[in-house]
Order: structure tokens, then C-alpha cells, then sequence
């Protein structure tokens, strides 16, 4: 099948709406079902992912491989719904560095958890060093959470260069943190979930610093 140099650039308002609702739609309408099976397929891999993951770690693991992986894959293929137009948004976003975009509307969203989980538990302490602070000392430690979570996020949606250092002072904190933790209270699922993503993120953010800098303004 072949496709003129204009299917590279061209994008198409109403095929990425459609395919905002349902994946694949956007090519359908645009004269490429092919490729809407294609995405249909991939789509329906990525839901039996999920629900293997939901089955053998429990609904947060279901849940984070979903933030991680459909929904930026979700948000991709609604871009440009042309085949060609597929591999040109990645690297379009690669080059824009998007993807340290959408990390940082994942710390925003986690910024909402957090708030919300401090909301409607106000019984909850952080475990700070094995210790659970409370009173003032507590309050603080808890609100400082959502708090670093929306500075970072921001940093990163902006690409600014002072978010790279705030996330390796927040990264540092954490893992020391976490490992303290551990000797204390022990390798719990979601203490292990949470070290563990912590130093892939880490390693992911620094491999990408580059796109702080040379973005930031």
C-alpha cells in the first residue's frame, strides 16, 4: 500500500477525536482499516496485559501498567491516525521529549492521590526513617508529599531545568527512605511497588536530563 509524502504531515481534528473514544476509529474514517485492526489488536494485547497484571499483583499493578504504558500509547495513535503518521509522532515526541511531559502529568495526578488519601484518612501517617510522625511534624511530612509531587510535575510539563535537581533530591530522599523502611517494617507489596518504580523512573530521568536542559528556558 502506498501513501503520499502529504499522509506524513497531514493531520486530521475529527480522526484523532474519534480515536481519543475509541482507538483505531481515526483510520477507519480516513480510508485505512487495516490499520485500524492493527490498533484494535495491539489495543486488545495491552487490555489482556492489564488484566494479567490486575490477576497475579492485584488492581494497583493493573492500574499502573495502564498509566504507564495505554495511556501515552492510547494518547499516541489519537495524534496522527495515519500509518505513516504513526511512527512520525514518536518520533515527534521523542524529540520534544513528551515523554518527560506526560511523567510529569502522572506526578500531577499523583499529586491528587496524595491529597485525596490525606483527605479522607486523616488517621494516616507517613513511615519517615522508621518513625511515624504526627501532630504538626506529621502534617507536614504528609502535605509535603503532594506538594514536592505538583512542583516536579509542573517542572516537568515545562521541561525547566530546576525540576531535574528537585526530582533527584525527592528520588534520594525516597530511596533512602524506603530502604530504612524496609529493615523496619519489612518488604511489603506496595513499599516494594513504590521502591522499585522509584528507581526505574530515576534511571529513566536521568538518562533523559538532557531534554531538561537543552529545553529549559
Amino acid at each position: 500500500m502506498n501513501y503520499s509524502a502529504s499522509d506524513h504531515s497531514r493531520t486530521s481534528p475529527l480522526g484523532g477525536i474519534l480515536s481519543t473514544f475509541l482507538p483505531g476509529l481515526g483510520h477507519l474514517v480516513r480510508g485505512y482499516p487495516v490499520h485500524m485492526i492493527w490498533v484494535l489488536m495491539v489495543g486488545s494485547l495491552l487490555g489482556v496485559s492489564t488484566w494479567a497484571l490486575g490477576a497475579i499483583g492485584g488492581p494497583g499493578a493493573g492500574l499502573f501498567f495502564g498509566m504507564l504504558v495505554i495511556l501515552p500509547w492510547w494518547c499516541l495513535q489519537a495524534y496522527l491516525p495515519t500509518p505513516p503518521g504513526q511512527l512520525d509522532t514518536l518520533r515527534l515526541a521523542w524529540k520534544r521529549a513528551h515523554d518527560l511531559r506526560f511523567l510529569g502529568g502522572l506526578f500531577l495526578w499523583t499529586a491528587l492521590m496524595d491529597l485525596y488519601i490525606i483527605l479522607v484518612n486523616p488517621e494516616y501517617h507517613l513511615s519517615v526513617f522508621c518513625t511515624k510522625p504526627t501532630g504538626i511534624l506529621g502534617l507536614l511530612f504528609k502535605a509535603q508529599s503532594p506538594a514536592l509531587h505538583v512542583a516536579i510535575g509542573y517542572g516537568f510539563l515545562k521541561l525547566r531545568r530546576w525540576a531535574l535537581f528537585l526530582f533527584l533530591a525527592y528520588a534520594g530522599f525516597g530511596i533512602l527512605n524506603a530502604t530504612t523502611n524496609f529493615a523496619c517494617f519489612g518488604y511489603g507489596r506496595i513499599r516494594i511497588a513504590f521502591f522499585i518504580s522509584l528507581l526505574a523512573f530515576t534511571a529513566y530521568v536521568i538518562w533523559r536530563r538532557d531534554c531538561l536542559v537543552t529545553h529549559s528556558r
